[in-house]
C-alpha cells in the first residue's frame, strides 16, 4: 500500500513540476500576445489588407529561411547530458546561422530581378533586403533560447518574450501612423525577433563561460560528426513542413492577388493564440523533461499527461473562437476583414491538430527517428503546397484557400497519429527491456 502511495505522490509531484514550469511560459506567454492581440484592432485600421499581403510574403520567406538558418543544432542542444556538448552545439548553431544568413543575402544580390519576378509582388522589391536580417535574428534568437530551455530557466524566456512583443507592437503602430505601411509591419517584426536576445545570451555566457572559451575545432567536429542526424534529416524535415504552410501563403499572394494572403494571414495570426499561449510553452516544457522521460520509460505516460492538458485548456477555447469569428472579426478589426473571419472557421480542423501535434512531435527527435519527421514532413509539402498549384493550373483559382486550409488538418491527424504510434513502440519496447 505504501509503495502504490509513493507512485502516486510521485506522480502528483511531476505532474505539478510539468505544470509550473507551463504556468511560468504561459504567464510570460499570455502578457506578451495579449498585447498583440489588443494591437490588431489598431493595425488593422492603420494597414490595409494589401499592406499585410506584402507583410506576409516577408513572413513567409524567413520562417521558411529560419528554420534551416542553424541545421537544427538548435533543437539539440536541451537532448545531452554532458553540458560540454550543448556549449558547442550553441557554437555550431550559431556559425551556421551566420553562414545561411550571409548566403542568403548574397543569393538576393545575385538573383535579385529573378526573385521579384517570381515572387509576383513588385512593391516587394526594397523589403526583401530585409529578408536576411530577419532570418539572422530569429535563428539567433532560437539558439540561445533553447539554452535557457535546456537550463529549465522559463522565467528568462518568458520575460524576452514580453520584451519582444512590446518592442514590435510600439514599432508598427509608430511606423503606421507615420505612413510607413508595409515597411512599418517588417521593421517591428524585426524589433520583435530580435528584442530579449541581448539577455538571452547574458544568461547563457553566465551559465557556461569557462566551457565556451574550450571550444575549438576539434570539440566542433566530434559534436557535429555525433549530432549530424540534425543537419541531415530534421533541417529538412523542417524544411518541408514550414515550406508547406508558408509556401501556399505566397502562392496565393502572388496568384491571387490582392488582399486574400492579408485575410489569410490575419486569420492565421488569430488562430496561432492558443498555440502562442499554451502550445509553444507546452512544447518547451516537454522538450526540457522528455529526454529524462524516456530514460525512466515513462515517454508515453508523460506524453498522454501533455496531450490531455493541451485538449482541455487549448483545443476547446481554439473551437469557440473560431465559430464566432465570422461574426467578431468585422466587429473588431474592421468591415473589410470579414473574409478573415470565414477562413477561420475552414481552419479549425487543422490548427486544433497542430495545437495537440507541436509539443509531441520533438519526441522523434529525442527517439532518433529523424527520418520518420522528415518523410511525414514530405508528404505534408506535397499535399498542402503542390495541391494549391494543380487546382491553380486546373483554373480553380477560386477554392486555393479552402483547400489549403482542409489539407492542413489531414496532415496534422496524420502526423499525430504516426507520432503517438512510434511513441507507443518505444515505450513498450523499453519497458521490457527493463523487465
Amino acid at each position: 500500500m505504501k509503495s502504490l502511495l509513493d507512485k502516486v505522490n510521485a506522480k502528483l509531484n511531476a505532474q505539478g513540476g510539468f505544470l509550473k514550469a507551463v504556468s511560468i511560459l504561459v504567464g510570460g506567454t499570455v502578457f506578451a500576445q495579449g498585447l498583440a492581440i489588443l494591437a490588431l484592432p489598431i493595425l488593422t485600421r492603420i494597414y490595409s489588407p494589401t499592406d499585410f499581403s506584402l507583410f506576409a510574403v516577408y513572413t513567409s520567406l524567413i520562417m521558411v529561411l529560419s528554420v534551416a538558418s542553424c541545421l537544427r543544432f538548435e533543437i539539440a542542444i536541451p537532448i545531452p547530458k554532458e553540458k560540454e556538448e550543448a556549449v558547442n552545439l550553441v557554437a555550431l548553431s550559431f556559425i551556421s546561422n551566420l553562414i545561411i544568413s550571409l548566403i542568403v543575402f548574397l543569393v538576393i544580390i545575385i538573383f535579385y530581378p529573378q526573385i521579384i519576378e517570381l515572387l509576383g509582388q513588385p512593391k516587394f522589391a526594397q523589403l526583401i533586403w530585409f529578408v536576411p536580417v530577419g532570418v539572422f535574428f530569429l535563428g539567433l534568437y532560437n539558439t540561445f533560447q533553447y539554452w535557457a530551455t535546456r537550463q529549465k530557466q522559463f522565467k528568462v524566456i518568458a520575460k524576452t518574450r514580453i520584451i519582444q512583443s512590446f518592442g514590435g507592437v510600439v514599432t508598427q503602430i509608430l511606423l503606421g501612423v507615420l505612413g510607413f505601411f508595409s515597411f512599418g509591419l517588417i521593421i517591428g517584426q524585426i524589433i520583435k525577433v530580435s528584442a530579449g536576445i541581448r539577455n538571452l545570451i547574458k544568461n547563457f555566457l553566465d551559465d557556461s563561460h569557462e566551457i565556451f572559451k574550450k571550444i575549438n575545432f576539434i570539440s566542433l567536429k566530434k559534436t557535429f560528426i555525433r549530432n549530424k542526424n540534425f543537419p541531415k534529416y530534421s533541417t529538412f524535415e523542417a524544411l518541408a513542413n514550414t515550406a508547406g504552410v508558408q509556401l501556399p501563403i505566397i502562392f496565393i499572394a502572388s496568384k491571387v492577388g490582392g488582399g486574400e494572403a492579408g485575410h489569410l494571414m490575419l486569420a492565421m495570426q488569430v488562430m496561432a493564440i492558443p498555440i502562442a499561449f499554451i502550445g509553444n510553452a507546452v512544447s518547451q516544457v516537454y522538450l526540457a523533461h522528455a529526454s529524462e522521460k524516456l530514460q525512466q520509460g515513462q515517454l508515453k505516460e508523460f506524453t498522454i499527461t501533455c496531450l490531455y492538458s493541451l485538449f482541455k485548456i487549448g483545443v476547446l477555447p481554439l473551437i469557440l473562437i473560431s465559430i464566432l469569428s465570422p461574426y467578431a472579426f468585422p466587429l473588431i478589426f474592421g468591415a473589410e476583414w470579414e473574409r478573415s473571419g470565414e477562413m477561420m472557421v475552414w481552419m479549425i480542423p487543422w490548427f486544433c491538430f497542430q495545437l495537440l501535434v507541436s509539443p509531441i512531435s520533438m519526441s522523434l527527435n529525442i527517439l532518433n527517428e529523424q527520418k520518420i519527421a522528415l518523410l511525414l514532413q514530405i508528404i505534408g509539402l506535397i499535399i498542402r503546397y503542390f495541391g494549391v498549384c494543380v487546382l491553380f493550373y486546373l483554373s480553380i483559382s477560386s477554392k486555393l484557400f479552402e483547400y489549403y486550409a482542409i489539407s492542413g488538418g489531414i496532415f496534422y491527424f496524420l502526423y499525430l497519429c504516426v507520432t503517438i504510434y512510434v511513441i507507443n513502440i518505444y515505450d513498450k519496447n523499453i519497458n521490457k527491456f527493463y523487465l
